[in-house]
């Protein structure tokens, strides 16, 4: 087995002051700390006066990245890899490099903490002992045919939107027939901006009309077999 380790660090999606000890000693311990943006993560390294150096590693590089990485880790390297915001791997880079580790033999370890779907799933006030979490939608192909899954899904559904898609995303949802279904939109989660909005997806769209989206948005949809009854089934 090799001597080296990866770290998947949860960081802050929004306060910094949501991090972990934990989490602060494994980045000042490792050799090298794989960010998403390293111009975003370097302000939360430089709030803990955390000195480890800094590479980028996202979407765009990964897959040509990877095997220097792995070669790096198989030499002995700790290397913890972080996400712009929450946990690597929740819609986010981070599942390519942990799976070849796993691949190889390398161990990994988690530094569990922040991921954005949670705090949004406690205050939309749903029945919370099943849920589907869904990422983000497709961007275009395959769009429509999801979100009519998600209305007929029967337990509490949460995804990702960008500020600039939830108008439509709403209005899509109504025109399948979703109009009065309940929904809980929050943006901004731990920010100094932070709102979450409860109400029918009509309610939600008159809202977003006269009030233009902005920060990144987390929807919950209620389930389709909801019963008030079911809240404290565990």
């Amino acid at each position: 087995m090799s001597s080296g380790k990866l770290f998947l660090v949860a960081t802050p999606v929004g306060n910094l002051g949501d991090i972990t000890f934990r989490a602060v000693e494994v980045l000042k311990s490792v050799d090298a700390v794989l960010a998403e943006d390293t111009r975003t993560s370097r302000v939360l390294l430089q709030h803990y006066d955390i000195q480890t150096p800094l590479e980028a590693l996202h979407q765009h590089n990964e897959h040509h990245r990877l095997a220097g990485i792995l070669d790096r880790l198989n030499r002995g390297a700790k290397l913890a890899q972080i996400s712009d915001a929450g946990t690597p791997g929740i819609s986010d880079p981070g599942f390519l490099l942990a799976r070849a580790c796993m691949e190889q033999g390398i161990p990994v370890e988690v530094i569990p903490g922040a991921t954005a779907f949670i705090p949004a799933l406690l205050k939309s006030g749903f029945a919370l002992h099943r849920f589907v979490f869904e990422g983000f939608l497709p961007p275009k192909k395959g769009r429509q045919t999801r979100l009519k899954q998600i209305l007929e899904a029967p337990d509490t559904v949460v995804f990702y939107e960008s500020p600039h898609k939830i108008l439509k995303t709403l209005q899509a949802i109504s025109d399948l027939g979703g109009a009065e279904r309940k929904i809980s939109v929050s943006r901004e989660l731990t920010k100094k901006f932070e709102e979450t909005i409860n109400g029918s997806v009509a309610q939600l769209i008159l809202h977003f009309t006269k009030t233009a989206p902005k920060g990144e948005f987390v929807v919950v949809i209620q389930g389709l077999h909801y019963n008030q009854d079911n809240d404290d089934e565990s």
